[in-house]
């Protein structure tokens, strides 16, 4: 939930001390959630693993996990932490850290639940406002993917797969839903 103090800057969040709750920042408001649960670990696991080998021989891409810093605009107002992301990689490097929206090709977040709309509204439209090719919100209760891609895009529920490509790709990654959660939470 956004706490009452609206304007945070990054060196005030960095001043907190180490509680185990995530803390972010989108312009300046302060958005705390707790640590996840092992059901959400476990997802944001599986699904690493399987973009990390999609993109390891490809090379245009590289799959990253939170703790991991991505900022936009007015850096010292904005710090959020995705689940799970794809930043581009040019001529084998990644572009420097912490990174930048624009830097990102895929971003994936598995929802909250004690804070849904952080996932699905908050994070959707500053994620897509800024660049980002695609955004994902997983939900592991109801065993679904929310998907957008790009800012007017409506966006789609899907329950059966999910694909995604690097651009340039032969082949895309392919998630088969059920298959995916059957594995990642039994």
């Amino acid at each position: 939930m956004p706490a009452i103090h609206t304007e945070w800057t990054v060196e005030m969040l960095d001043a907190l001390e180490d509680d185990g709750q995530r803390y972010e920042l989108i312009d300046g408001e302060l958005h705390v959630t707790p640590a996840p649960a092992d059901t959400h670990q476990l997802v944001v696991g599986e699904l690493y693993a399987l973009l990390r080998e999609y993109l390891k021989p490809l090379g245009g891409g590289r799959a990253m996990i939170s703790p991991a810093d991505v900022r936009r605009g007015d850096r010292t107002r904005n710090r959020v932490q995705p689940d799970v992301f794809v930043v581009s990689v040019t001529d084998g490097k990644r572009p420097a850290y912490p990174y930048d929206l624009h830097d990102l090709l895929l971003i994936v977040e598995v929802v909250s639940p004690g804070n849904p709309r952080l996932d699905y509204h908050i994070k959707r439209e500053l994620y897509l406002r800024d660049g980002v090719g695609e955004y994902w919100v997983v939900n592991p209760d109801a065993r679904n993917v929310s998907r957008w891609r790009g800012r007017g895009d409506p966006g789609e529920l899907l329950s059966e797969r999910i694909e995604w490509s690097l651009p340039d790709a032969a082949q895309p990654f392919v998630l088969m839903l059920a298959e995916f959660f059957d594995e990642a939470l039994r």
